[in-house]
């Protein structure tokens, strides 16, 4: 199985939370998993957010961030282009999605059609997931309200 993975998988391989031990099987079972480079910036960005609402000690939010920092090589990491962001445009304004979120989407299409196999969208937002389904990517967890809460 190869997964695509937004940030919102990557945090839980490296915060426990809801989600995380589901998440470090799917990963674990994977061929491979890539992601997208801006996922290391929001990767560091929400174990910040964290911190700053009190939801993660400093110093648990900064040994995970070591320790994202430290496997990122062993992800497979998709450029930043000027056709990836062509498609992420029209997927922003199609699905109406955020615009990382239309990022993520257009890289987890653009490497199952490079690699012409089916990828998985691991992704605990709801939006993202429903977009991900809608245009026929396999999308992950099956039920995403049974991992997590209602992340709009």
């Amino acid at each position: 199985m190869i997964v695509y993975a937004d940030a919102s998988a990557l945090v839980k391989r490296y915060v426990a939370e809801a989600g995380s031990p589901e998440t470090n099987r799917l990963m674990a079972r994977a061929e491979v998993v890539g992601t997208v480079l801006l996922s290391r910036a929001e990767v560091a960005a929400a174990l910040a957010k964290a911190v700053r609402l009190s939801l993660l000690p400093q110093a648990e939010a900064a040994a995970a961030l070591r320790a994202f920092r430290s496997q990122w090589s062993d992800l497979a990491r998709l450029p930043v282009t000027e056709v990836l962001m062509a498609r992420a445009d029209a997927l922003a304004w199609d699905a109406s999605l955020r615009g990382y979120d239309a990022v993520h989407l257009a890289a987890a299409l653009s490497w199952q059609d490079s690699l012409a196999e089916p990828v998985t969208l691991a992704t605990f937002d709801r939006r993202l997931w429903n977009a991900g389904s809608d245009v026929g990517l396999a999308v992950w967890p099956d039920a995403i309200d049974r991992l997590t809460r209602a992340q709009v």
